[in-house]
């Protein structure tokens, strides 16, 4: 059997034991905690980026996860407080099960130094149940640390706890923020569609701020806030498709490095008007920019960076895997489709990229853009056309993607039938996503300054 069938069956099996401990627990809480739950916007997809010499190995990260995007963030206020922000956090991370509620979780360092917390250590979390959490310590500062989630983790994201003073009278406020989405589908379905699976982490966070407050000696001021804004369709910057299956998989990697001498199955000068091609174009309009050539940091230039990254590609549609430190023009993507929770891997090659200025109808519009041919192996033949056109004349801005393809009549026969009933509707769902990813990362990152 499978090691991932067998985890997915001992997390099964071992969910309503861990569900009932923590339960019990959860029943006799008294701290009030005022919950709110929104819709997030654009600016909540930013997810921390990791530290530069942080190791990427094994890393677990939010555009590896599966379903929406939650940032969640718990805070209180703590009155008459004896300690400082940096010594409070100092005492945390040198043990931070003298704030875990340690009768159902405790952590455990399993790598790095000894001694107090430091960059690059990594924690286990022991919870009763499947909740065991592998992270990595990615920052630490004087008045905070942030901790990312590792392969296995039911969680796939980041998480920071920090201290700070705040008003007149410089009230200790404590605060622990977290970006995250579910680790895999099955994490995704037992966690957020039983109602006790989502309250084990509130339970577990609001208990490390209850006694962080008395560790500093305090009290809590007013409860404990819990603000949470739930992104269903995530633009996390950060090569959310392009890093979707991680360099860190063996598998992957080694498939990807097959990729190399595997020839093409379409060749552009193929006879098109043979039965079953099919010719797809798609336009999606971006924020626009003055009249002119593109603007430095403006939205030309930033969808072209989202283009390069593969970052309008839906991970929950479709994921890839690259060697980012290779040339656009000279890469081999292996991608992963996602389907009703079957995946198929297949092989592309980047071609040409393109960057001109063209006249269309009379009018000069600047074009950046690249393509991709399907590999042997593939389930389709064709090419995928991805562009950024700047209109000179008005400044409009406008994503383009086009599609020549065909069935390559490859593959078991089930997985034919699959491609002939469903095929169709998949290349459409991936191509308008693409287009709506497109806009709002774009307007994420102008917003924010990233472009």
């Amino acid at each position: 059997m499978k090691p991932q069938v067998v985890r997915n069956l001992v997390v099964a099996a071992l969910w309503p034991p861990g569900i009932a401990y923590t339960s019990w627990h959860y029943m006799w809480r008294t701290t009030a905690l005022h919950r709110r739950e929104v819709v997030g916007s654009p600016g909540d997809t930013a997810v921390p980026a990791i530290p530069a010499g942080i190791s990427r190995d094994g890393l677990q990260p939010a555009e590896a996860g599966v379903g929406p995007l939650f940032r969640r963030r718990y805070r209180v206020r703590v009155a008459g407080a004896q300690v400082g922000p940096e010594e409070l956090i100092e005492r945390v991370s040198a043990d931070p099960n003298c704030v875990a509620p340690t009768e159902f979780a405790r952590f455990a360092k399993v790598a790095g130094t000894a001694g107090a917390m430091g960059v690059g250590d990594e924690y286990l979390v022991r919870m009763p149940g499947p909740w065991n959490g592998p992270v990595r310590v990615v920052e630490r500062r004087p008045t905070s640390f942030r901790l990312a989630t590792l392969d296995r983790h039911l969680e796939a994201g980041q998480i920071e706890f920090r201290a700070h003073r705040e008003g007149q009278d410089g009230e200790l406020v404590v605060e622990i923020e977290s970006w995250a989405r579910s680790g895999d589908r099955l994490s995704f379905v037992l966690y957020h569609h039983l109602r006790m699976a989502k309250e084990v982490q509130l339970h577990m966070w609001t208990s490390v701020l209850e006694r962080c407050a008395v560790i500093a000696g305090g009290r809590l001021q007013g409860g404990i806030d819990i603000d949470t804004r739930r992104i269903d369709d995530p633009g996390t910057p950060g090569k959310a498709g392009g890093q979707g299956l991680r360099l860190g998989d063996a598998r992957a990697k080694r498939m990807l490095d097959e990729l190399h001498d595997t020839p093409l199955n379409y060749q552009s000068d193929g006879d098109r008007r043979e039965p079953g091609w099919r010719q797809d174009e798609y336009r999606q309009a971006l924020p626009g920019e003055p009249p002119g050539p593109p603007v430095p940091g403006g939205s030309w230039e930033v969808a072209q960076r989202l283009m390069g990254d593969y970052e309008f590609a839906d991970p929950d549609i479709v994921r890839a895997v690259y060697r980012p430190e290779r040339p656009l023009e000279e890469r081999d993507m292996l991608l992963e489709a996602r389907f009703w929770g079957l995946r198929f891997r297949f092989g592309v090659r980047v071609g040409g990229v393109r960057d001109e200025t063209r006249d269309v109808g009379g009018r000069p519009v600047r074009v950046w853009g690249w393509h991709y041919r399907t590999l042997q192996g593939h389930l389709e033949m064709g090419q995928m056309d991805y562009e950024v056109w700047k209109w000179l004349d008005s400044g409009e801005v406008e994503f383009v993607t086009c599609r020549v393809s065909r069935r390559a009549g490859t593959g078991p026969p089930v997985v034919r039938l699959g491609l002939w009933l469903f095929g169709r509707r998949q290349q459409v769902r991936f191509a308008r996503h693409a287009c709506r990813r497109m806009r709002v990362l774009t307007e994420a990152a102008l917003a924010g300054g990233t472009g």
